[in-house]
């Protein structure tokens, strides 16, 4: 191709050293230059101003089900850690201040919520699954603050600004680690999923060729000792392939609350 392969993450940013490792791994393999950008909107995709992406599984399945899906599936993190099982999976971990009484998710009714934005499974589509399963469909949050990313809704949850948060495992995990102090303020009273993990996409419109050719490098990059290091500093193992059913589990979170009639979380409760 001509000219720079345009990656763009829509992500947490605490977890930005994994994209920059991908985007100068692939340049790399592939011979071309590559830049990494915040992106500012999937219709980039389409358009030709970005050209593979780092996107949450909920985007994904929305963008994945139209009639000509923009993106096709490249791979995805696999994590350290036990609890991941080696397969590409996360969870949403419920965190609460470290003093309050709630044990589980149950117990958070009538409380108040931060969530980090509406595209987020891990913060929003999880949590509309749960309430759809507890059959919460009338009102269970008494407040709920959309706070724009994780890393403030934990900051809100440790200032005791919000009772409450469903936050991404992996930037939970990272967020605990560079900022110790937080630790001694928060903890997680309950886990939702777990979901298959955000991946890795590219435009539909790269030639076949390309599009397999940046699976192969992102795929094998756990075979590169200078690559592995970085991946670690943010909990990834690897990336492993994946396909459009491996997100079934979120397209079913989604439409188990949409069938629930839930709009949104549904309404606030005094």
């Amino acid at each position: 191709m001509s000219g720079a392969l345009r990656f763009a993450t829509y992500l947490a940013p605490n977890i930005r050293p994994a994209y920059e490792a991908v985007a100068e791994h692939a340049g790399r393999a592939l011979g071309v230059p590559t830049e990494l950008a915040v992106g500012r909107g999937y219709e980039r995709l389409e358009t030709g101003e970005e050209d593979v992406a780092f996107i949450c599984g909920l985007p994904y399945v929305v963008l994945a089900d139209r009639p000509n899906p923009p993106v096709e599936l490249l791979a995805a993190p696999v994590l350290q850690g036990e609890r991941y099982g080696d397969r590409p999976i996360y969870f949403s971990d419920v965190i609460v201040r470290r003093d309050d009484p709630a044990r589980s998710f149950a117990d958070l009714r009538g409380r108040s919520w931060a969530f980090n934005e509406p595209e987020s499974h891990s913060g929003y589509g999880v949590t509309r699954a749960k309430l759809a399963e507890l059959g919460e469909t009338n009102g269970f949050f008494g407040r709920v603050v959309e706070s724009g990313f994780h890393q403030r809704s934990i900051r809100l949850v440790a200032s005791g600004d919000v009772d409450a948060s469903a936050i991404d495992s992996q930037v939970l995990e990272i967020e605990l680690r560079e900022h110790p102090e937080l630790s001694e303020t928060i903890r997680a009273i309950d886990a939702l999923g777990p979901s298959t993990i955000q991946p890795i996409v590219a435009a539909s419109r790269l030639s076949s060729t390309l599009r397999q050719e940046l699976r192969e490098a992102i795929v094998g990059m756990a075979a590169d000792a200078s690559m592995r290091d970085r991946l670690a500093s943010v909990l990834v193992r690897r990336f492993a392939p994946v396909r459009d059913q491996d997100y079934d589990d979120i397209r079913d979170m989604m439409a188990a609350a949409d069938a629930a009639g839930l709009e949104g979380f549904g309404p606030s409760i005094g």
